[in-house]
């Protein structure tokens, strides 16, 4: 009777042991471990979040950020020869993208909204901005009620199309709204004349401003009409993963390495062609980056969307 309890024990012990083990291992990082690669989903032209150099390279804030992450989730699993691998997304891809298992971490400029909660999950705050619009100095457009009847160019899947259209609808301006699939092709509307003004989170205005060819034929306008807090993506319920993404975002914070990374990103000169954003880190973010589990979670702020 000793012997079969004795067996029975271990047996058991060994199960859960197992069992254990099989959890320890689920999720994200077992498929990072089993793949010997992690994706990291980025933007082309979302700077300087995440866009692309003169060499294709996916670079910026974001991605730097995200390449710390991959660093931490090298050293967890003792895997020295990780890949990092880059897969390109648009405002509409993202979500089916990464619920859909082709990227582990988005990287972009996607703000952490209630709605998008409910299909994935979001690291602590790393920017806070907001819509205005963009439009060309020449184009009598002094604000937002001066866009009745005009044309206005947004891209699609994004909050700013959601809070734009939600004023366009509260103040009965009738609006002629046009699709764009990214924010360089928006731009390139208003660039071009086929609408009057581009609404995007203001520092995306600022650094498509700064690329264009000539940066003083336009102007960035209005009062925010939605907060719009920045976050990381990952896939939902994975509380082993979202645990590693979160203390190493933290631990930038509480290092003040995240300062390095934003000086370096938003008031120096950066690729491809040298210029210098000059946006100071704003008092939200700051109070963000010192109480990092306040989310400060967006739902298009002042505006039903």
């Amino acid at each position: 009777m000793k012997r079969i309890t004795s067996l029975f024990l271990a047996l058991f012990a060994g199960a859960a042991f197992s069992g254990a083990a099989v959890a320890q291992e689920s999720g994200t990082l077992k498929k990072i471990r089993d793949t010997g690669v992690i994706k990291i989903g980025h933007r082309d032209a979302s700077i300087p979040f995440s866009y692309l150099d003169e060499k294709q390279r996916p670079i910026g804030y974001g991605v730097d950020i995200c390449l710390k992450i991959a660093d931490a989730v090298q050293a967890q699993l003792k895997m020295p020869n990780l890949k990092v691998e880059f897969v390109p997304v648009t405002s509409q891809t993202r979500i089916p993208i990464l619920t859909g298992g082709n990227i582990d971490l988005e990287c972009g400029s996607t703000t952490n909204s209630i709605e998008r909660q409910k299909q994935v999950a979001f690291a602590p705050t790393y920017f806070m901005t907001g819509t205005k619009i963009i439009v060309k100095k020449n184009s009598g457009i002094k604000g937002y009620d001066d866009l009745k009847g005009k044309t206005v160019v947004i891209t699609q899947g994004t909050t700013n199309e959601r809070a734009m259209k939600a004023y366009n609808d509260e103040k009965k301006l009738g609006i002629n709204f046009i699709p764009a699939k990214d924010h360089a092709e928006s731009f390139l509307a208003v660039e071009t004349g086929r609408a009057v003004a581009f609404p995007m989170d203001d520092i995306l205005l600022f650094g498509l401003r700064a690329s264009a060819r000539n940066p003083d034929d336009y102007v960035i306008l209005g009062e925010f009409l939605s907060d719009d807090p920045y976050g990381i993506m990952m896939r939902r319920d994975d509380a082993e993963f979202k645990k590693l993404v979160d203390d190493t975002v933290i631990g930038l914070y509480k290092s003040g390495e995240i300062n390095k990374i934003y000086t370096k990103w938003f008031q120096s000169k950066i690729p491809p062609r040298g210029i210098n954003l000059n946006f100071p880190m704003s008092d939200a973010l700051k109070q963000a980056i010192k109480n990092p589990n306040d989310t400060g979670v967006g739902a298009c702020g002042k505006m039903k969307c």
